[in-house]
């Protein structure tokens, strides 16, 4: 690439030519410039310019593949100038963006574009095996539309207690100047939530927790400092205010741009906003690329997406308190 897309104007004129897009994906899929079978890793298929495909030259039953075998495009009929666009627009938007707002910018239909974000949110799903060290924060909120915003039908059916009763439990784990891991964990007990932390936080690093029993017994592997929010909020770098401010990010992106989020797809906005966060230093140009370096290896398919398969998706949509 000469010059990389700065801004999206840039992005729209630079991949509207279909061999750049081609060129590209090239380029983001084989660095190296070795074509390589998606299926059984050979290096040397016969390139078919009329289909703008390859054909591997070993014997199996998936010889023939595209630059978007193998990758969240795959099967997709929409362009890639169309994709990419989409892309840049939802990685560099502050507090997400709509299915909506993408059906009306690139011309899709709203259900396409909703297909396409969730695929996007797939790219944007980030996994390492570092651990979080130094001072991390731990926290947990809940996701769920408040009991007076409801129908009184809705509400007597969905509501059967106080506090987080029918609302999404996330568990947040930041290391402070560094990056956020969250999960949705299904309660806040003892048992669930101090191996997620033994699992992300490494041992001896400095703990900030509040005042929630389920915490106690973490003293023994980590510098265990508590904060009880019934008396004070910080007690000199004892706090955990760097974890709610990303948990008002959240809230403010699933409140004000996505309004309600399904429990069964809840995890993937978490991706998209965690993805946001953890980039927050980065230009538009980076957010684009980083993004998109992670496109190949990750397949969703749309039967898979509205799957219900063993997730709570009885417990209807959840939205920002």
């Amino acid at each position: 690439m000469e010059r990389e897309p700065q801004t999206l104007i840039e992005v729209i004129r630079y991949f509207s030519d279909p061999q750049v897009c081609f060129d590209y994906m090239v380029q983001l899929r084989w660095p190296d410039g070795i074509v390589r079978c998606p299926t059984c890793d050979r290096d040397d298929p016969r390139f078919l310019a009329s289909e703008q495909r390859w054909e591997c030259r070993a014997r199996h039953p998936r010889k023939k593949f595209s630059l978007k075998t193998g990758t969240i495009f795959e099967e997709s009929p929409i362009g890639l100038d169309k994709w990419f666009t989409a892309m840049w627009l939802l990685v560099n938007a502050k507090n997400g963006i709509s299915s909506m707002e993408i059906h009306r910018s690139i011309g899709v239909t709203q259900k396409t574009a909703w297909f396409m974000l969730q695929r996007l949110r797939l790219a944007m799903q980030t996994r390492t095996f570092m651990k979080l060290g130094g001072t991390v924060e731990v926290d947990e909120t809940f996701i769920g539309g408040k009991a007076r915003n409801m129908h009184k039908e809705k509400r007597q059916a969905a509501i059967h207690g106080r506090g987080p009763v029918g609302k999404a439990i996330v568990l947040g784990l930041l290391e402070r100047h560094g990056k956020v891991s969250v999960a949705v964990v299904p309660d806040r007990t003892r048992g669930t939530l101090q191996p997620h932390v033994r699992a992300i936080v490494a041992g001896g690093a400095e703990l900030m927790t509040d005042a929630l029993p389920s915490y106690k017994g973490l003293d023994a592997e980590y510098v265990h400092g508590v904060i009880d929010h019934a008396e004070a909020y910080v007690d000199g770098k004892v706090h955990t205010n760097g974890i709610e401010n990303f948990w008002a990010l959240l809230k403010r992106m699933i409140g004000g741009t996505y309004v309600s989020v399904e429990p069964y797809h809840l995890f993937r906005y978490l991706d998209e906003e965690s993805f946001r966060f953890n980039e927050r230093e980065a230009t538009d140009a980076r957010h684009f690329h980083k993004a998109m370096a992670d496109v190949a290896g990750k397949r969703l398919t749309y039967k898979k997406l509205t799957g219900k398969l063993d997730l709570d998706s009885d417990r209807g949509a959840v939205s920002a308190p």
